[in-house]
Parts: structure tokens; C-alpha cells; sequence
């Protein structure tokens, strides 16, 4: 009987992260496509940097959606794979962002903060929902770095338009960028070393 209520309760869990992860993706999809458009919009790089992180996230959470469930080696190797995409995004963002330095214009700072807000609530409604999933395997732990690394950037940008308001400088809107990359980089290294052990000891 003890097993049998376990076995349930794992059901049930995973049903519930399986929800979770089909509403994160729907959220990351449709900021994708606003922030896509904004960031070109406002000739905002940060924007932009983040409207791929969006996109970045959609793919990470179907590829969540797709091991859920399975043999944690599986689940370890998805895990490797979103760990270069999200390295790959910050050495992205970093080349994107010297190239602003020397051809960019000045950034459109109140659409910035307008869809810096509208991004940031919607990491924050994310993250929430995978905060209980947050000590999982490399798998779920991924997820929910991905979440919370973006609703940090988000503010981050909304402090880069003010800064640029302040200042007429599209400087700050660089340096987020140039922030986004790092932590883009330092999530990736962690998911990487955290499911190489998995693969190691599986």
C-alpha cells in the first residue's frame, strides 16, 4: 500500500510539473514574438537579447515536457543540450552587444520599461509556478534557472531604461546586455556540471 500511495504521489507530481511546463512554455512563446518586435522596434539590444532568451525557453521547456517521465541519463543529456544553447545564447549576446557599441543608436527607452515590465511579470508568474520544482534534477533545476535568470534580467532592463532616460546614453542598455550574457553563461556552466555527475553516477 506504501508503495502503491508513493507511486501515486509521483504520478500526481509530474502531472503537475507536466502543466506547469506546457504554461511556461505558452508565456515564453508569446513574450518571444513581443519582446522580438519591441526590441527592434526600440533598437534596444538588451531587448533583443531577452526576446531570444524567450525563445531560448520555449525550446527548453519542450524538451522538458519531452523527457519528463524518463530514465534520468535521458534527462541528464537534455540537460547538456540546453546547457550549450544557453552558453551559445550568452556568447551571442556578447557579440551582438560590441557590435551596438560601434554601429547602435540611441535605444527607446519607454518601450523598454513598458515591455521590460510586461516581461517581468510574466517571469515572475513562471518562476513562481516552478518554484517548488526548483530541486529536482539537472533537468527541472534548469528550468528553473532559466525562469529565474529572466525575471533578473527583466529588471535589469527596466533599470536600463531609466538609466538611459537619464542619462541619453544607450551605454546602460550595453551593460544589461553584456550582464544577460553572464548569466546565460554561469547558469549553463552549472546545469553542465550538474548533469555530467548525473551521467557519471547513472
Amino acid at each position: 500500500m506504501a508503495c502503491t500511495q508513493h507511486c501515486c504521489g509521483v504520478t500526481a507530481q509530474t502531472e503537475r510539473y507536466r502543466k506547469v511546463l506546457w504554461i511556461a512554455f505558452t508565456v515564453n512563446a508569446l513574450m518571444f514574438m513581443v519582446e522580438v518586435i519591441g526590441g527592434i522596434r526600440a533598437g534596444s539590444v538588451s531587448l533583443l537579447s531577452d526576446s531570444l532568451d524567450f525563445l531560448g525557453d520555449s525550446a527548453n521547456y519542450l524538451i522538458s515536457l519531452f523527457v519528463l517521465g524518463k530514465a534520468i541519463s535521458m534527462r541528464a543529456k537534455a540537460s547538456l543540450f540546453k546547457a550549450y544553447t544557453m552558453g551559445g545564447f550568452g556568447v551571442w549576446i556578447i557579440g551582438t552587444t560590441l557590435y551596438q557599441f560601434f554601429y547602435g543608436t540611441m535605444p527607446n527607452y519607454h518601450e523598454m520599461g513598458v515591455i521590460g515590465i510586461i516581461a517581468f511579470a510574466a517571469n515572475v508568474l513562471v518562476a513562481v509556478l516552478l518554484y517548488s520544482f526548483r530541486e529536482g534534477d539537472s533537468n527541472m533545476r534548469s528550468v528553473w534557472l532559466c525562469s529565474r535568470n529572466d525575471a533578473m534580467g527583466n529588471l535589469a532592463v527596466i533599470a536600463a531604461a531609466i538609466a538611459v532616460y537619464y542619462w541619453q546614453s544607450p551605454i546602460p542598455d550595453l551593460l544589461v546586455a553584456l550582464f544577460m550574457s553572464y548569466l546565460a553563461i554561469k547558469a549553463a556552466w552549472d546545469i553542465r556540471r550538474q548533469a555530467v555527475i548525473e551521467l557519471l553516477t547513472n
